[in-house]
């Protein structure tokens, strides 16, 4: 048993502890993305394989009804690891401007007519809310041209506070390689909870694959993998084709 004196010096550092954890754990999971608001929604539609590129047409030729409402990031296909599949990040200032938006499409004649030729050539449709990670602002690729590497992240639940600094370490560790260009990284607010996205640019598939192999045989990236998979339960990706339309060429 401990003494008196011991005891009270043991629950004062407790009570110390107690106090200072919540606030690093709050800096950790939600940091600077949270003090202006901003969010980015994902949308992801499956296309019926017959009438893709009746839909690249009808997107392509008339998106700019949609984007003179609110901002549009980015509109890509799947390419590889997907087929008939389109995603297009929209940006948002916060949720009100969002329903702002959502009302006024709704109230836009010429946009809902055309709405109506699109949506009949839609398989499925989903949607999530993301913020970009505080370390991480969206870039543009070097150039005009290129592919997107779409990876998708499924961590363990905790939040960025148990799994964030070794997954930064994983993702500095692939930028320092110098094969591939990072664009950003999401993480999910709404939808599946614990999920990243990020996305990659480069110049053509081989020279992602080159980089690849390269980056296989780097001791940094091995090591920094190594770490940040112990908070992985499963990851996908997809290489994606941008439109027409698309801001991110």
């Amino acid at each position: 048993m401990l003494a008196p004196g011991a005891l009270r010096g043991t629950l004062t550092a407790a009570a110390r502890l107690a106090r200072q954890r919540p606030q690093v754990l709050a800096s950790l999971a939600t940091g600077p993305r949270q003090n202006n608001g901003i969010f980015y929604e994902i949308r992801t539609y499956d296309i019926k394989p017959s009438k893709m590129n009746e839909f690249m047409q009808l997107i392509n030729k008339y998106l700019h009804l949609r984007t003179a409402h609110s901002e549009l990031v980015g509109f890509w296909s799947a390419e590889l690891g997907a087929m008939n599949k389109v995603l297009h990040i929209w940006k948002y200032d916060n949720f009100a401007h969002r329903t702002a938006v959502r009302r006024a499409l709704a109230n836009d004649k010429d946009w809902q007519g055309r709405l109506s030729q699109v949506l009949p050539l839609v398989e499925k449709q989903a949607n999530e809310v993301a913020y970009l990670v505080p370390w991480c602002q969206l870039e543009k690729p070097p150039k005009e041209g290129g592919v997107y590497e779409w990876v998708t992240f499924q961590m363990k639940p905790g939040g960025p506070a148990l799994w964030g600094e070794a997954f930064q370490a994983a993702i500095n560790a692939h930028i320092h390689t110098g094969y591939t260009k990072l664009i950003g990284v999401f993480h999910t607010e709404y939808g599946l909870l614990n999920r990243v996205h990020v996305i990659w640019w480069n110049e053509n598939p081989d020279q992602r694959a080159a980089g690849r192999h390269s980056a296989h045989e780097d001791a940094r990236v091995v090591a920094a993998v190594r770490e940040s998979v112990r908070f992985l339960d499963s990851q996908e990706n997809m290489l994606l084709v941008p439109w027409q339309c698309s801001p991110l060429k």
